[in-house]
């Protein structure tokens, strides 16, 4: 039988991505006032996915400081890509936007207030890319305007529907023939919480 790693979790903090001044600085802002951020790990996960995808219109519900909105405005850089990200707290609204343009992303990046779902209902897309981190109970009835706002093509990440308000969607979209859905269970080193699950689905029809 092949062996495996002594310590697994252990051995995969070894490999934390590397981030700039910026980014370090929001990841101890979020570890001193428990503001939830996706943390490095994923935060290189939504960068991998969206420069591969060459995401070229990208949505993102929830902004929080803007932690992640960096890593989708870098990703899609290269082919002149833009993010829409939608946050219902002004204090974190202008908080994002202060991040991103410390970042060098703002010109990238648009900051709507609000309640998600109601913006959303007011945007025609399409979107290459969707990024769903709001309150977890939003997730189900954030899942039509979802599907109604990406291309056919288009990727959806949903983050942490290891969360129990997070069952319903969970249910919902692996059963619906418009998507084929990988749930993964993950160790997240500096993820809130290190162990969760994070969903990619593929809008297929």
């Amino acid at each position: 039988m092949v062996a495996m790693i002594g310590d697994l979790e252990a051995y995969f903090r070894e490999f934390l991505p590397p981030r700039d001044e910026i980014l370090k600085n929001l990841e101890t802002e979020a570890r001193i006032e428990g503001i939830p951020i996706v943390g490095p790990l994923v935060g290189e996960l939504l960068f991998i996915l969206a420069r591969a995808c060459q995401a070229q219109n990208l949505l993102e519900l929830g902004t929080a400081t803007g932690y992640s909105a960096i890593y989708l405005a870098r990703a899609c850089e290269p082919v002149g890509g833009r993010v829409v990200t939608l946050e219902s707290d002004p204090v974190m609204v202008a908080r994002a936007r202060r991040n991103l343009a410390q970042a060098g992303v703002a010109d990238r990046v648009e900051v709507r207030q609000g309640e998600a779902l109601s913006l959303m209902a007011a945007m025609s897309g399409p979107f290459d890319f969707i990024f769903l981190d709001i309150d977890k109970e939003g997730y189900l009835p954030a899942l039509p305007e979802c599907q109604r706002l990406l291309r056919t093509g288009g990727l959806l990440v949903a983050d942490n529907v290891g969360f129990a308000g997070a069952r319903d969607f969970n249910r919902e979209i692996f059963r619906r023939p418009e998507w084929r859905v990988a749930p993964l269970l993950c160790f997240l080193p500096a993820h809130s919480p290190e162990r969760d699950g994070i969903a990619l689905a593929v809008k297929v029809a």
